[in-house]
């Protein structure tokens, strides 16, 4: 076999073989995704196996000093998506170079160029799986600070969109759209506008109640209730990327959701609602076992104000939700500021 080829599938075996073991770690070790690690295992498993007959002849070949691409450097990769999305792309290219070398009449009976490619088209859908879980936990991080929900209900002839603006401009890390009177086409109509606000911002979007709106408005994720479909049920019909919030009331409820796969809980009512005057009042005590319960960040809402916010980050939230304390102002933007404020000085003591 000429010795040039040899050196071709050398260097595209380490290429394989590094870029799976990344991939591998990268779900073993960061996502915990035992599936995910066993399958990325498997396949390098069995390629290194197919191409280890070539391992004498292979090696005898090596000749790093002469080869002229060994100092090239492709890119500058700034984060962990961007790191699996770049080793994903050298396993790949590296698994249709000897894809179509495995064509060649000498190499026809050692390796199937079939085996090959079915291994490349595997590796695009389990990069997508990564990327998407990869992407999920980093808005999960983003559940910080100050939670702004747009009610139309409260916010009356203001417009949703800019209400929103403004807060973001205050210094909101999380907006939510909860709207339960108008009619679908016009949620939609508004849920785009603030995603788009929201994705620009690099702010994220949630939807209280309605999946479908979420979904066809590409939020960054879904608010629900207690009696709204099960979380089992939801995470199957959203993207995986896609993160779920559920209002809790209790320690085993807070357990419970984060068990079946909730991203976050919301503890309501922390104080008297002005939105919700027939919310049971749970208090500052239940909010502090619910953040010891879990381990998922845990969004404090209800009767929360300026003269109040900086307790609820005291006693464990990693977010407080408002609406009236900011939607009821006359300058959205200075009110978001100042709770900002609240939340950072009580962050930084606790």
């Amino acid at each position: 076999m000429p010795r040039q080829i040899l050196r071709i599938i050398d260097a595209n075996c380490n290429r394989i073989s590094e870029g799976l073991r990344f991939l591998e770690d990268i779900a073993r070790f960061l996502l915990n995704d035992s599936v995910l690690s066993k399958q990325l295992k498997t396949m390098r498993h069995n390629l290194v196996t197919t191409l280890s007959q070539f391992d004498t002849s292979l090696i005898s070949q090596r000749d790093a000093e002469a080869d002229v691409g060994i100092s090239t450097r492709i890119g500058h990769e700034q984060d962990i998506c961007s790191l699996v999305t770049a080793n994903a792309r050298r396993v790949e290219e590296a698994l249709r170079v000897v894809e179509e070398l495995s064509k060649l009449p000498t190499l026809k009976t050692a390796l199937r160029s079939k085996d090959f490619e079915a291994a490349r088209f595997n590796l695009y859908t389990l990069q997508k799986e990564l990327i998407s879980r990869l992407t999920r936990g980093q808005k999960i991080k983003q559940i910080r600070g100050l939670y702004v929900i747009i009610d139309t209900q409260t916010i009356g002839t203001l417009n949703a969109a800019e209400a929103a603006r403004k807060a973001i401009a205050g210094g909101a890390k999380v907006i939510q759209l909860r709207d339960k009177r108008r009619s679908q086409a016009e949620i939609l109509d508004t849920a785009k506008k603030l995603a788009d606000l929201c994705r620009k911002s690099n702010v994220l979007f949630i939807v209280n109640d309605y999946i479908d709106i979420a979904l066809a408005s590409n939020a960054d994720g879904v608010h629900v209730g207690q009696d709204d479909l099960p979380l089992s049920v939801i995470r199957g019909q959203i993207p995986v990327d896609m993160i779920i919030g559920l209002s809790t009331s209790t320690a085993a409820e807070a357990r419970k959701a984060e068990k079946e796969g909730a991203d976050y809980v919301a503890v309501s009512a922390v104080f008297p609602s002005p939105t919700k005057p027939e919310a049971k009042v749970l208090g500052l005590e239940r909010l502090r076992q619910i953040k010891k319960a879990v381990s998922i960040p845990v969004v404090a809402i209800g009767g929360i104000n300026r003269q109040n916010i900086g307790e609820v980050i005291y006693a464990g939230a990693d977010a407080a939700a408002v609406i009236s304390a900011i939607l009821n102002e006359r300058d959205i933007q200075s009110a978001a500021r100042y709770l900002v404020k609240e939340i950072e000085k009580q962050a930084k003591y606790h």
